[in-house]
């Protein structure tokens, strides 16, 4: 299966070869939407998600989401028209690659909208442009194994700011992981098409958004980010799917980010009973948004998946083997059903009782079968008589 995928998928890697090229004459566009499997439904916020103007509602007011205090004109909103640290920059890839060379935390996030906010004003083109080997990164918090991870009576923090500071290392990830599969896939646009580029720069500037809240209400807690140890789980998974479209879709939205879908109800019900209600609707209107992340993975990957002639579900299940990718419970299914991924993908039990219902229609059609054939029979006697 791994020698498959990969000379299958080599239109993605550097290295392109024969097999491609019923792909690459003159390359058919991977952004105008064909239709799909019948078990996959698009998230019905997609096209509005798509088409929405830029968000400036980066601060968490005291009703929910705001633009900053004193905005300035767009595009510039957090920098001055003269201090635009995007202006070496001429495509989208290689505003990409500043975010991810960029170390400061707040200012990724800051630059990161600022990148999108220029994408979308400009329409510059994609471009090409190489990923850092791993994205700049602060020098707190500490990068430690997810074993390492203190508990929460450990780690020096209340347990609402305990579990904000686990979400904004997220959301700084999550900024990283969709800038760099822009930049790290520049190359392939002719294939992938200006859609591909858009969705996940866009989903790079919700992220952002994202980051700025939990780092805003970890200060109005007197905290910051960076304040306890990390974990490089994220990253890592990142690191897997460097050389593969299909297993960064696989990967990170449709089992990363839908991780997200799953822990988001639970964290703001503990947030709720904490007492801490300003914070647990923070999260909760993150996990919100996150279904749009998700949707945008699965949407690409069925589309991928249909370009290369591969049964989704299957190729989903093989790359999550290959790449040693484990699927955890409990699961939100409302969530997932909403962000477009089919049950049977991810959940054994389910797939259970689909075969088992597939068995049982196989029986029943078996044994129309042969009642219709004795009924043939009984009447053919009949007649003979």
């Amino acid at each position: 299966m791994r020698r498959e995928m990969q000379l299958k998928l080599a239109l993605f890697t550097p290295v392109k070869c024969a097999l491609c090229s019923t792909l690459l004459l003159r390359p058919r566009s991977l952004a105008a939407p064909k239709p799909f499997s019948t078990s996959y439904s698009p998230w019905r916020g997609l096209q509005s998600w798509r088409a929405s103007p830029l968000n400036e509602d980066r601060r968490w007011g005291s009703n929910g989401p705001e633009p900053l205090p004193s905005p300035q004109s767009p595009p510039y909103t957090e920098f001055e028209a003269d201090d635009d640290p995007t202006a070496s920059a001429s495509s989208l890839s290689e505003l990409g690659a500043l975010v991810l060379s960029t170390s400061d935390p707040l200012a990724k996030s800051k630059l990161s909208h600022l990148a999108f906010s220029r994408w979308r004003r400009e329409r510059l083109g994609i471009g090409v442009a190489k990923p850092p080997d791993r994205p700049a990164r602060p020098s707190k918090p500490y990068l430690v194994s997810p074993k390492e991870i203190p508990a929460p009576k450990q780690s020096g923090l209340p347990l609402n700011a305990y579990m904000l500071h686990n979400l904004a290392h997220v959301e700084l990830n999550a900024i990283d992981l969709a800038w760099d599969t822009v930049v790290r896939f520049s190359s392939h646009s002719d294939v992938l098409g200006e859609g591909f580029f858009d969705d996940f720069a866009h989903v790079a500037d919700d992220e952002s958004r994202h980051f700025s809240w939990c780092s805003q209400r970890l200060a109005e807690l007197g905290f910051r980010y960076g304040d306890m140890p990390a974990h490089n789980l994220l990253w890592r998974e990142c690191e897997k799917s460097s050389g593969d479209v299909a297993a960064r879709l696989a990967v990170i939205p449709m089992v990363q980010e839908a991780r997200g879908l799953d822990a988001g109800p639970r964290l703001v019900q503990k947030l709720v009973g904490f007492g801490d209600c300003r914070t647990s609707r923070v999260v909760g209107r993150i996990a919100k948004e996150e279904v749009a992340h998700v949707a945008v993975g699965v949407f690409w990957f069925m589309l991928v998946c249909e370009k290369l002639g591969r049964v989704p579900c299957t190729t989903f299940k093989d790359l999550l083997k290959e790449y040693e990718v484990e699927l955890k419970g409990p699961f939100n299914y409302s969530a997932r059903d909403e962000a477009g991924i089919p049950r049977a993908w991810y959940d054994e039990s389910f797939m259970a009782k689909e075969n088992k219902a597939e068995q049982l229609s196989e029986v029943y059609e078996r044994l129309a079968c042969i009642i219709s054939m004795e009924k043939e029979n009984s009447s053919l006697n009949t007649g003979m008589h």
